[in-house]
C-alpha cells in the first residue's frame, strides 16, 4: 500500500479483491482521486496491483472510476 502511495501520490482508501497468482499477488485496490463535496460525487477509481511473493510491487494499472455514490452494476 504503501509503494502504490508513493507512485500515486494518494493513499488506497481499500483493498476489494485479493487472489493469488503463480507468482505473487493480485489485488484490487480503491483510491480516491478527486476529493468533491458532497463526498458521494467523490471520484473513485480501481487499480489492479500486481505483488511478488514477498509483496513487493511489480505491476499496477488503473482499471475502472467511477463516483464514489455509484453502485456497481457488474456481475
Amino acid at each position: 500500500m504503501q509503494q502504490l502511495k508513493e507512485l500515486l501520490g494518494k493513499a488506497p482508501e481499500s483493498v476489494s479483491a485479493v487472489r493469488p497468482t503463480d507468482d505473487g499477488w493480485e489485488a484490487e485496490v480503491e483510491v480516491l482521486e478527486i476529493e468533491r463535496i458532497p463526498e458521494t460525487t467523490s471520484v473513485m477509481a480501481s487499480y489492479r496491483v500486481t505483488l511478488d511473493a514477498d509483496g513487493e510491487l511489480m505491476a499496477y494499472e488503473r482499471i475502472r472510476r467511477y463516483t464514489r455514490a455509484q453502485v456497481d452494476r457488474r456481475a
